[in-house]
């Protein structure tokens, strides 16, 4: 299949390509405008890359594809600045995290809305098939002044497919996982668009199902069961010429199941946690342009619905407590919904004789969450609700500066005082090749239950819980950030880097303390600290020659710290580290297309020296400790051809690679009934072989 340079050039990470005035290139090569792609993430109205006053990556939904990224999780591990990592040795409960700061820092977005509930996040970029993506952009940094509570660590705007022409694709793969279990996916993509191009429609659907898979034989499974279909629809209506209806809904539903791999019910298992979601995905955006184009109005709407049955259990070793069991398993229920509406009018004026396009609008959020097991006591029913309004400007006031200034206001219902959260950019263009950009940002994190706080894990020999502490502050957030981006454009190759510096301070820091045990388990409460602060740079290089070979890499160097020793496990030393966050980490990859139907990607991440919690049980670790854990990477292979057929029959691409070549993953699990689930690192997958065959239109 020969793809388009941009496809390619974009593979993953590239942005920021500076091409708008370069000298003319001939027609054998890209077009500068089709490098210059528009985002919306960083500013909510749509900008150049290489206009944008704030950094955005973008990760390609065709990118996903090329990588082997079944899902939206698997494919963020390519993204500078970005770590991705799973967080139960049973359940597999995942965590992106940005800059170095952890999953609840980040803001996830659907087409531009908040509406990933703490209860879906604990799931849900896994439960994303990357079919369904159009792109992904990132914005690492603060980001509350545009999008309020939680954009501290940055922002990932999750971007589904519109049909741009009539086509489809069928795909299928099949994973051998360690020559111990299987994983199949199928998916499928149909777009429609009407002769005048006013309406169209995007279906995709998705299948994968995934066997247990156990490490150290000792028949409790380290990745657990899935069952996964996933299905959903994006619409587009030109109303009149400069009106537009977008419209998406989608449906995910899973069924997991991890611990001791016997054939009875859960509950009669001696170590188990089994989940059942269902999850509604929606949103409407109604936009029209006015002024001659130079100004627009937005009204937007979106939602989600999750309920989740769900059980999390040790099968009692006394008589007492298992006559208990019996009667009352630990079988649990949570309903999730979040609720997301609002407005924004853009409008483009002169100041000062310069283009200066002003954002304003309002929106409102409501979350409620419902999530409770009888038998352990726990339950968390929260109502969070937030009035936001925000106000923007994006002012060229000079022939090579551009100056963005914002302020969000924030009435959130857990806080008593207004959240104000100003936002100031400034980028500076040198020879059209070279942009230099300074921002600052301020943002806040409600005392809410948040995704990874309310996962229910199995640790010393018990079920761990966490409460919030009375009285939580809100966590307050200043972002300062320094870049310099660099591209190069000659006849046959494009060269360039990023180097960013980001320092981020928190106050209030929210932590986790150990409080002691009860007859069920570990108890730790959330916190407030005097405060930590998150330092550090990340360098990209990138690089593309003659659209033969393209190679792209991203590297991080950070420290993160809090201000005082923080207690993570009674009765041993305390740190100021940040848990799971080495200090150091990247990726490279390398894109190959030797041959007119032939594409080969190898690709490499990097995770350093990073402190763990590690509480004892196990029959192989009995005592609690804090480790270090060893620096680890992962190699992978990807090989595939596309046969020829002629116009009209479907295009033909085989395919066929190796995940983690190495086979570097985790040694040192807990064993048995009483393991740490919580005590996992490491790539997500031990060596894999993979092959599949993809059909879609003939282009």
């Amino acid at each position: 299949m020969r793809l388009k340079f941009i496809q390619v050039w974009c593979l993953g990470v590239l942005s920021n390509l500076c091409l708008a005035q370069t000298k003319p290139i001939s027609t054998d090569t890209i077009k500068a405008q089709e490098l210059s792609e528009f985002v919306i993430t960083g500013t909510k109205t749509f900008r150049r890359k290489t206009d944008s006053p704030v950094i955005v990556n973008i990760l390609e939904g065709k990118a996903l594809h090329n990588l082997q990224a079944c899902n939206v999780f698997e494919g963020l591990k390519f993204q500078p600045g970005l770590r991705i990592e799973t967080n139960c040795q049973t359940c597999n409960y995942t965590q992106l995290r940005m800059n170095g700061l952890q999953g609840a820092y980040s803001q996830i977005l659907i087409n531009g809305r908040p509406i990933m509930s703490p209860l879906l996040g604990l799931y849900g970029m896994e439960q994303l098939p990357s079919n369904m993506v159009e792109r992904i952009e990132v914005v690492r940094g603060g980001g509350s002044s545009l999008y309020g509570s939680s954009a501290i660590g940055g922002t990932v705007n999750i971007i589904t497919r519109l049909p741009e022409k009539n086509e489809y694709s069928v795909n299928s793969s099949y994973h051998y996982i360690d020559g111990q279990t299987t994983d199949w996916n199928l998916s499928g993509n149909a777009s429609l668009l009407s002769k005048s191009k006013r309406s169209g429609v995007t279906v995709f659907a998705n299948r994968r199902l995934r066997g247990m898979y156990d490490a150290n034989n000792d028949r409790y499974s380290e990745l657990p069961e899935l069952n996964q279909t996933s299905w959903g629809i994006n619409a587009f209506r030109k109303i009149a010429e400069n009106q537009k209806l977008e419209v998406f809904v989608s449906n995910l539903n899973e069924y997991r199941y991890g611990g001791e791999i016997v054939d009875e019910p859960v509950f009669m298992a001696q170590q188990a946690e089994e989940r059942r979601h269902q999850v509604w995905m929606g949103s409407a955006d109604y936009q029209i342009n006015f002024n001659q184009n130079r100004s627009s109005f937005i009204v937007y709407a979106a939602g989600q619905l999750t309920t989740r049955t769900h059980y999390t259990g040790l099968f009692p070793d006394n008589i007492e407590q298992l006559s208990n069991h019996l009667q009352l398993p630990p079988f649990g229920s949570s309903d999730a919904n979040t609720l997301h509406a609002g407005f924004q009018v853009n409008h483009e004026v002169k100041l000062l004789n310069k283009r200066n396009v002003l954002t304003l609008g309002s929106e409102f959020i409501g979350d409620k969450v419902l999530d409770e097991i009888p038998a352990y006591a726990y339950r968390i029913n929260q109502y969070t609700s937030d009035w936001g309004s925000f106000v923007q400007s994006d002012w060229d006031f000079a022939p090579q500066f551009t100056l963005l200034s914002g302020l969000r206001v924030d009435r959130h219902n857990l806080l008593q005082k207004l959240q104000f959260s100003p936002r100031l950019a400034l980028m500076y263009k040198l020879k059209n090749a070279t942009q230099f950009r300074l921002s600052y940002g301020s943002g806040f994190r409600a005392p809410q239950a948040f995704d990874t706080d309310m996962h229910v894990a199995f640790a010393a020999g018990g079920v761990s819980r966490i409460q919030l502490a009375q009285g939580l502050m809100a966590e307050q957030s200043n972002s300062l950030g320094a870049s310099v981006n660099y591209d190069r454009v000659n006849e046959n190759w494009i060269a360039g880097f990023t180097l960013e510096y980001f320092y981020t301070r928190l106050e209030n820091a929210f932590l986790l303390e150990n409080i002691g045990s009860d007859t069920i388990g570990e108890l730790f409460e959330k916190r407030n600290g005097d405060g930590a602060f998150v330092k550090g740079a990340t360098l990209e290089l990138r690089a593309n020659w003659n659209k033969k070979m393209q190679i792209e890499a991203g590297f991080t160097l950070q420290q993160n710290l809090f201000d005082n020793p923080i207690s993570y496990i009674q009765n041993t030393l305390a740190t100021r580290n940040f848990l799971r966050t080495p200090n150091d980490y990247g990726y490279a990859n390398l894109n190959l297309h030797p041959w007119a139907r032939w594409d080969i990607n190898l690709n490499f991440v990097y995770t350093g020296r990073m402190q763990l919690a590690h509480f004892g049980g196990a029959q192989n670790f009995p005592n609690d400790e804090l480790v270090w854990v060893n620096a680890f990477s992962e190699l992978n292979l990807r090989l595939a051809y596309t046969i020829p057929t002629k116009k009209r029959l479907p295009a033909f691409e085989i395919y066929t690679g190796i995940k983690n070549i190495l086979n570097s993953y985790q040694s040192d699990f807990d064993i048995g009934k009483f393991r740490d689930s919580n005590y996992i690192y490491g790539p997500a997958l031990p060596r894999s072989v993979f092959m599949g065959i993809r059909l879609k239109s003939n282009e």
